[in-house]
């Protein structure tokens, strides 16, 4: 064998010799994590705790009943609820969203038909809600509520004739309903007509199930037509002493010139904003 062969078979045999060595040193592949387990949803709340819920204000039932139709989004009743107190906070598209949610599992749902379109008529988009409406009218016509709910959102879409229609169909069904003789003066106050309004409301006003919101807006009427004694007469009666000054604020402002600057001047800043919506 030649010199440079066997420096050759030595550089080989030394090669063959380490390698092994160097296997050892290499750290050892360590092994695949498992994935997290996904944290387990909470279960419903029991029975006792939605009866609690429903007692509370707006802001915890939104919060409750939104978590509620997030945990069984099969729910309808929790998707409805969690609409209409999103609705009573001024939320007005979560609360067509989430009625509209309770559609696509139940789309013959019938308080969810009435909260879609009492959410879009809410945000002033009352076209997106009139299908909904129609279809509840049509499923139980012998309800005031549809019928009272379409008369807006016709009013709304400047479809004149069929809101009046469609509110002498629900006063048909319950005569003298002061929700629907309010849905018509608020619309008649919307045109600036408040001398078609008062009537509306006193009428309504003067029903056993009037509610405060329905002499609110008498009291505006009555104020936003320079009858400010008797407006005051209402609201001191029913409102506590603060907030009654709010709203006398707020309609002075008006009267004084109704200029944005000045009816933001009021402490209340909006009629709407002092019913609570």
């Amino acid at each position: 064998m030649s010199r440079t062969t066997a420096r050759l078979a030595t550089v080989v045999l030394f090669a063959a010799l380490a390698t092994p060595a160097l296997a050892q040193q290499q750290p050892a592949a360590q092994p695949a994590q498992a994935p997290a387990a996904p944290r387990p949803m909470p279960a419903p709340a029991t029975a006792e705790a939605r009866a609690a819920a429903d007692r509370a204000d707006a802001l915890t039932r939104s919060v409750f009943w939104t978590q509620e139709a997030e945990i069984s989004p099969n729910d309808p009743i929790a998707g409805v609820k969690a609409s209409q107190a999103l609705r009573e906070l001024g939320r007005y598209d979560q609360s067509a969203d989430m009625a509209q949610r309770v559609l696509m599992v139940q789309p013959d749902n019938y308080d969810a038909m009435l909260e879609v379109g009492r959410g879009h008529i809410a945000r002033g988009q009352a076209f997106y809600g009139i299908q909904a409406l129609e279809k509840a009218r049509d499923a139980r016509p012998g309800d005031w509520r549809p019928w009272s709910l379409l008369g807006t959102a016709y009013e709304q879409v400047r479809r004149a004739d069929d809101a009046r229609a469609a509110w002498a169909q629900a006063l048909a069904i319950s005569p003298e309903n002061p929700d629907v003789l309010t849905n018509m003066a608020v619309s008649a106050m919307a045109k600036g007509d408040n001398a078609a309004a008062e009537p509306l409301l006193r009428r309504a006003a003067a029903q056993p199930g009037a509610s405060l919101k329905v002499r609110l807006n008498l009291a505006m009427v009555l104020g936003l037509t320079g009858r400010m004694g008797e407006a005051e007469q209402i609201l001191r009666r029913d409102l506590p002493p603060e907030q009654a000054d709010s709203n006398l604020a707020w309609l002075n402002a008006r009267l004084a010139g109704g200029s944005p600057q000045a009816v933001a001047a009021a402490p209340g800043r909006t009629w709407g904003s002092l019913q609570g919506g």
